[in-house]
């Protein structure tokens, strides 16, 4: 029995390490653009039955409406932990209307962890049904590795913009996750399982 293993270099490391806070730095620094709403449009949806189930990363997946969106990324986070990340390696919190207004957006303290999207403020620059019903986590499943290094590229306050499908996620041993089929929906079950088949990082003017 032999067993081999490739020598890294403390140059070659040096550099790994310096390409990875490069990488870092590109994706945690946020875009401000100034104040003025930048996604006015609401989310596009509409829902569909009976379409036909398909296999993606040995996960059954069901569409259960098709979905389009413009808004701003109000934060990202990477995950590689967790059944989930099989499928979904990021979730971005997006806003639209008044929550894509930077006046607005310097009110809201916004996280996210363990797949959920945490907010708080200490005046309402907007009612609060507003802020619920304006923005949303989603967890994104890219259709293929193009769209997984470009969903990867983005920052925080970038525009961008979707067109994929709202799904149901299950696998054989009975584990499933579904996607909320609405944007008024708070808390547990709330946020979009988005299966994304166009994807675009919108230049703003």
């Amino acid at each position: 029995m032999a067993f081999g293993f490739k020598t890294i270099t403390s140059s070659t490391m040096l550099l790994l390490i310096f390409a990875g806070l490069i990488g870092w730095w590109y994706t945690g620094k946020a875009i401000n653009h100034g104040p003025g709403i930048l996604a006015p449009d609401e989310p596009i949806q509409e829902n569909i039955s009976n379409a036909p189930m398909f296999m993606h990363n040995d996960y059954f997946i069901t569409p259960m409406a098709t979905f389009e969106v413009k808004a701003r990324v109000l934060a990202r986070k990477n995950y590689s932990w967790g059944r989930e990340s099989d499928l979904s390696p990021i979730d971005f919190v997006l806003g639209w209307g008044r929550m894509s207004d930077e006046s607005v957006l310097e009110y809201i303290r916004i996280r996210q962890a363990t797949r959920f999207y945490f907010w708080r403020v200490r005046e309402f620059p907007i009612p609060r049904r507003e802020i619920e019903t304006h923005s949303a986590n989603m967890h994104m499943i890219p259709a293929n590795r193009e769209i997984e290094r470009t969903l990867k590229k983005v920052r925080q306050g970038d525009l961008i913009a979707i067109k994929g499908k709202l799904v149901r996620a299950e696998a054989p041993d009975g584990w499933k996750w579904v996607s909320s089929l609405t944007r008024t929906d708070t808390g547990n079950g709330a946020c979009e399982l988005v299966f994304v088949e166009e994807f675009e990082i919108v230049t703003y003017n």
